[in-house]
């Protein structure tokens, strides 16, 4: 029973993780209706910047770079290439961020190799325990963070100029356009945010227990898309959920491995997709999804 609660609590954590680049997905999608696979590798950009950063300015100055890194980038992906198509399919726009992101990954991972960079940050291994609980102190503060975003990011898009804006936007582009909303400001601040939050997704995906800054950090953030399809891509509170429940089934299916070995091997990475097509089986939306969403 101990083991099944410190496998629930720690998938509660990383599933917080999740949630934050989730949530940049969403923000992405609701302000230009643009799936953005580019996200892994702003991920792994961010994370990057902070560890080769931290030892000459600082831990807390490298994760402000890296966070601004990411930010940039992201609104360069929309400036340069899709406000230039805006106008093209989902489909056509989905590839062409996938491209971005094999293009930016590769060379990420050309600068890498094979390094395990370590990301700097000052809470190292420790580990927090709590009514005999033993969970890493980077995920503890990992869910900490991603609480107080995601709350403000509710308050931010439910009482505040760009939170009305980005609403209208993702309501109808041209109406809200006629209405002085201007759409390009509203896609580049919702691009900012994405690549933002996937900066401090990236920073506690490559604390420990993670290793470090591999070339393969940018994969993990596939592990976010099932959250994303299963709360929703137009759901900031089902991107939330999604994530904590993707991250829940990958730590319990991982921790319980011996048990589920008849299933095969590996199976903490395949769990979140099966339980994704589980879900559309019953609402091809998603759980909080509008259903008018088109999807690619």
């Amino acid at each position: 029973m101990n083991q099944f609660v410190t496998l629930f609590v720690g998938g509660l954590f990383l599933g917080a993780i999740y949630s934050l680049v989730a949530l940049g997905f969403v923000t992405v999608f609701k302000a230009t209706h643009v799936i953005n696979f580019a996200q892994g590798s702003v991920l792994l950009l961010g994370a990057y910047v902070i560890a080769r950063a931290h030892e000459s300015v600082g831990f807390a100055l490298a994760v402000a770079l890296g966070v601004l890194a990411a930010a940039v980038a992201s609104v360069l992906i929309d400036a340069v290439l899709i406000r230039r198509i805006r106008r093209a399919d989902l489909g056509t726009l989905a590839i062409l961020t996938l491209g971005v992101d094999i293009l930016l990954a590769t060379e990420l991972s050309r600068r890498i190799g094979t390094d395990v960079l370590n990301i700097g940050a000052p809470w190292g291994s420790d580990v927090t325990e709590v009514a005999g609980i033993r969970v890493a102190t980077s995920r503890v503060l990992a869910g900490g963070v991603a609480a107080v975003l995601v709350a403000g990011f509710w308050l931010a898009f439910k009482f505040t100029d760009f939170g009305i804006a980005m609403r209208s936007a993702a309501e109808d582009g041209e109406v809200a356009s006629l209405m002085g909303i201007r759409l390009n400001r509203v896609a580049a601040t919702a691009w900012a945010l994405a690549g933002a939050l996937a900066a401090i997704g990236g920073l506690f995906l490559t604390s420990f227990p993670a290793a470090g800054v591999t070339g393969s950090v940018g994969l993990l953030a596939l592990a976010t898309i099932p959250a994303v399809v299963l709360g929703g891509f137009d759901s900031p509170g089902g991107a939330v959920l999604g994530g904590l429940i993707i991250g829940v089934v990958s730590v319990l299916t991982a921790g319980y491995q011996e048990e589920l070995s008849f299933l095969g091997r590996g199976l903490g990475g395949v769990a979140p997709f099966a339980v994704m097509l589980l879900v559309l089986l019953v609402r091809p939306s998603g759980l909080f999804g509008t259903r008018e969403v088109t999807r690619v």
